[in-house]
This record gives structure tokens, sequence and C-alpha cells, in this order.
């Protein structure tokens, strides 16, 4: 298994910035890619951003050009750089991890915007 816990989410304003984190531990060795999902009230989860082993990197188009996602391996620990928030953004923030035959889910973490 892979356990992923998350931190760096809270209250900002809009236009304000906000980094998340989600350090991996576990059985990591089997990890394909990392990434992102949000799941605002009352929505369907939506998928943010993914990092691969090899570092290519891909994002929403909601979020393209002000998210930015990053890794270090040394400290098995995947970023979300936000830039620009929207009250839009306001959601819960789910770190994930995609493995050979299944993806691990971290407990997320708490994104508000206030306008």
């Amino acid at each position: 298994q892979v356990q992923l816990v998350e931190s760096g989410g809270g209250l900002v304003q809009a236009g304000g910035s906000l980094r998340l984190s989600c350090v991996a531990s576990g059985s990591i060795f089997d990890i394909n890619a990392m990434g992102w999902f949000r799941q605002a009230p009352g929505k369907e989860r939506e998928w943010v951003a993914i990092i691969t082993s090899n570092g290519s990197t891909n994002y929403a188009d909601s979020v393209k050009g002000r998210f930015t996602i990053s890794r270090d391996n040394a400290k098995n620990t995947v970023y979300l750089q936000m830039n620009s928030l929207k009250s839009e953004d306001t959601a819960v923030y789910y770190c994930y991890a995609a493995r050979l035959v299944l993806t691990n889910w971290g407990q997320g973490t708490q994104v508000t915007v206030s306008s």
C-alpha cells in the first residue's frame, strides 16, 4: 500500500496563492504518476494535474497557467503551487498515486478562496 498525506490547504483571498504538499510512503516503488483531483460542494470530483515518473506534467484547462505541479523525489513529495486563486477553486483537494494495478488516495485538504 501507499499512504498519502496532504497538507497546505487553508483560507486565502482571491488572487492569492497556496502550495499544497503530498507526502507518499509505503510501497512507492511502483508509482507511475502522482497528481491532484478536487471536489467542490455539490460537484463531481475533477481532475486537476498530473506528474509522471519521468517528470511530464499536464493540467486541466481550468487551472492551466495558474497551477504548477512539481515533485521532490528525495522527499517522496509532490507539490501543487496554486497562484491567482479564484473562488471557483474552492474545493477539497485530493492527492493520488497511480500505481501498476490500483490508485491510492490521500484524505484531502480543504482550500477555500474568498472573493
